[in-house]
């Protein structure tokens, strides 16, 4: 892994900035078997993206070449033999957002992802996707899930966590955003610490041992 002070610096493009829209208070809660049909409310008769299900980072695109209620299935599955694979926002009684937050290993295509050669050694979590309902993006959704991952792998033990997201400042082209936004990461304290492409960094976020 090189350290963050290794890296050379990248010059960012000046963007005009998105006006701020009001922030929406969310709660919280972990993906069980009781708030599934919460999910599926909000992923949709499509699957959140082409029918993944949230499947992609465990299958690749073998996912597009199934029948969506075969990744739905699958995903349901995982959900019921636990532990949560990720959180849910709420707004009240509705699912507004979706984080995927679990142990790096329980992603057998995130782990040999060619675009993510070499991954950073260590027995890491990854928060590895983000779905925001319609309506409801840049409204401080994803944020609120983040802290609230950023907590969880901390409680479950894990000596730090993994993102993959794109820095959308430095891009000359429209990126796709679900596995996130670098700048949110690096405001919750993420730094850094491989990728050969600047605008697709690998960042953690490194937890001290509780007492």
């Amino acid at each position: 892994m090189r350290a963050e002070s290794a890296l050379v610096p990248v010059a960012r493009k000046t963007t005009r900035a998105r006006p701020p829209r009001e922030r929406l208070p969310v709660t919280v809660r972990p993906l069980t078997p009781e708030l599934w049909p919460a999910f599926e409310d909000l992923f949709g008769p499509t699957g959140a993206c082409g029918g993944c299900w949230c499947m992609y980072w465990r299958i690749g695109s073998r996912y597009q070449r199934r029948p969506g209620a075969e990744n739905r299935g699958d995903f349901l599955s995982i959900v019921h033999r636990g532990p949560p694979p990720g959180l849910l926002a709420f707004e009240g009684d509705r699912a507004v957002g979706w984080c995927q937050v679990t142990p790096r290993g329980d992603l057998a295509f995130l782990e040999r992802a060619p675009r993510l050669q070499p991954l950073p050694a260590g027995p890491v979590w990854s928060v590895s996707c983000f779905y925001i309902r319609r309506g409801y993006r840049r409204r401080g959704v994803s944020e609120a899930l983040l802290t609230a991952a950023i907590e969880h792998a901390r409680d479950a033990g894990a000596p730090a966590l993994e993102a993959y997201p794109s820095d959308v400042e430095l891009a000359e082209t429209p990126q796709p955003v679900y596995t996130g936004v670098a700048s949110i990461f690096a405001r919750a304290g993420f730094r850094r610490v491989a990728g050969k492409n600047p605008v697709r960094p690998i960042m953690r976020r490194t937890f001290r041992r509780r007492s």
